[in-house]
């Protein structure tokens, strides 16, 4: 019988560098793809270092170059978002339309019937679910994933318990990327320094702007809502009887809203670019609006391609920008939306 082909997607870190080890452990035919999403020195490092990785492994490796596609879809679409007031989340759009999306186009094209990735999060009877250590699961980054595709995927890192035991793995086999540092948290910001990302890359002058509370008040004047998100509570400068946040980003009126913590706690919000694992999606749900947070219990609906979310305890900083993502009782992803409204 002809071994199965899995083309994984060599990041050039530890994690996928594992994963193909693991895969081919388990009898596949690995090859290894990497996207080329940027055109710099770091990403060139990057590719050198799985291209290392797959030659230490014995297996083949193909680079693929969609840096123009990434620049119009991702890269774009995050400064689109700072100028609207909103607070995006890359690696969504990312894993929806290429570690995800194209990714299996290329894939299939080199005779792949699978693809795996180094992200921690399961697939268990084709359905997306969290990983097993839930500090290191990545199944929130993962909700975009067009569900038909699922049982074309694998994670071969879905029951390791931390990074220290898949690093433990790179060092008895002395792979090039054992001692590799976890990647930064935004690929294409050096330094994840957004605000310069963003100085750099909008075209028209960033206008300066009223500070004011929920009344209208005006208490002072911002530099720009780039520099600003909700929550925030550093560098508003101003003196106030009691601390207050950033609870709102007004682009329409180019205002930033501040209020006090109380302020900052909202039960329910709208969310569009739906996309659902499921097609029976329950009324009573856990959803989360953070990848760190823990997921809450809430009701949903879906109204006009919209989703509407009200959680049963209020959460504190929803925003704008950023993805509510759908658990079941028992860990499986039910799909989720990008936070459109906050009521």
């Amino acid at each position: 019988m002809k071994q199965e082909t899995v083309a994984i997607g060599m990041s050039g870190g530890v994690d996928s560098s594992v994963g193909a080890y693991l895969l081919k452990e388990e009898g596949y035919n690995v090859i290894g793809i990497t996207m080329k999403l940027i055109n710099d020195e770091k990403t060139n490092l990057a590719i050198e270092d799985a291209k290392r990785v797959c030659q230490e492994l014995g297996i083949k490796h193909h680079i693929i170059d969609v840096s123009k596609e990434f620049k119009e879809i991702v890269i774009n679409n995050f400064i689109s978002a700072y100028k609207s007031g909103k607070t995006p989340n890359p690696c969504v759009v990312c894993n929806k339309y290429f570690k995800f999306g194209l990714f299996i186009k290329k894939s299939e094209e080199l005779g792949a019937t699978k693809i795996a990735t180094g992200h921690y999060a399961k697939i268990e009877n084709n359905k997306l679910k969290m990983a097993t250590t839930k500090e290191k699961d990545q199944s929130y980054f993962l909700y975009g994933i067009n569900k038909d595709l699922l049982s074309k995927i694998i994670f071969p890192l879905s029951e390791y318990e931390n990074k220290d035991k898949v690093r433990e793995i790179a060092q008895k086999l002395n792979l090039s990327t054992k001692g590799k540092k976890d990647s930064q948290e935004i690929c294409f910001i050096e330094d994840n320094n957004y605000i310069n990302f963003l100085k750099e890359n909008i075209k028209e002058p960033i206008k300066t702007g009223e500070i004011c509370l929920n009344d209208d008040t005006v208490l002072a004047t911002h530099n720009g809502i780039i520099n600003y998100t909700v929550g925030q509570r550093k560098g508003l400068g101003i003196s106030y009887k009691e601390p207050l946040y950033v609870t709102d980003i007004n682009a329409n009126t180019n205002k930033i809203i501040v209020g006090s913590n109380a302020d900052l706690y909202k039960n329910t919000l709208i969310a569009t670019d739906i996309n659902l694992l499921t097609n029976n999606l329950p009324t009573e749900v856990y959803a989360k609006i953070r990848s760190r947070a823990m997921p809450s219990k809430a009701t949903v609906t879906i109204l006009n391609n919209k989703l509407i979310v009200t959680f049963q305890e209020a959460q504190r900083a929803i925003t704008k920008g950023q993805s509510v993502v759908l658990y079941d009782k028992d860990d499986y992803v039910l799909g989720g939306g990008i936070i459109e409204e906050i009521i």
